[in-house]
């Protein structure tokens, strides 16, 4: 992939074919587990009354859900008030949906943009900006998986299981780099 430019309210790119399959497949997984996510969400009269949609009120188990979902409200870990508890269930059943909507959304808009044989993408800056969205949830659910870390060194031994992966964390940290880059007026 060359750097990511901009040509007046066109941003472009061009991927390889095996970059744009990375690509779309990670997206994909990552859109996959949210709208599982989002199907998990209770159904209620009250909802359908209102046109509201509520969401789970607790946090996913999974660590990946969790670094992309997480609590609206932080909780004080010694001795959590169960006021605060419900304050903070009630933020997440109530902000969630729009947040769930918001991911698949910009993951959609990778997908429809990004061909499977790669190639130029010419993005709108409302496309980009979801590019630039979806690759950050991409690059946190991978970082998560690969308890990537400040300390960590930008390269791992060969034995190491993680280092291949580790390698896709830095080229997507680079493509969004980039992207960013481009978007600057």
């Amino acid at each position: 992939m060359k750097r990511w430019i901009r040509d007046g309210d066109v941003v472009i790119g061009r991927l390889d074919r095996q970059e744009a399959a990375v690509v779309r497949g990670l997206v994909s997984q990552i859109q996959d587990m949210l709208l599982a996510r989002a199907e998990e969400a209770p159904q209620d009269e009250l909802a359908e009354l209102t046109g509201i949609r509520t969401g789970p009120s607790e946090a996913p188990d999974d660590p990946i859900l969790g670094r992309l979902l997480p609590d609206f409200h932080r909780l004080d870990d010694d001795a959590p008030d169960p006021d605060e508890v419900n304050s903070a269930a009630a933020l997440r059943s109530l902000h969630e949906p729009e947040l769930l909507d918001h991911k698949t959304g910009a993951a959609e808009i990778v997908l429809q943009t990004c061909s499977p044989d790669g190639g130029e993408i010419r993005l709108s800056i409302g496309e980009a900006e979801a590019w630039l969205a979806s690759l950050n949830d991409v690059r946190l659910a991978l970082g998560t998986a690969l308890d990537v870390t400040e300390d960590m060194p930008e390269e791992l031994p060969p034995e190491d299981p993680r280092s291949p992966h580790l390698g896709v964390y830095h080229w997507l940290t680079w493509v969004q780099d980039t992207l960013v880059e481009a978007m600057m007026p």
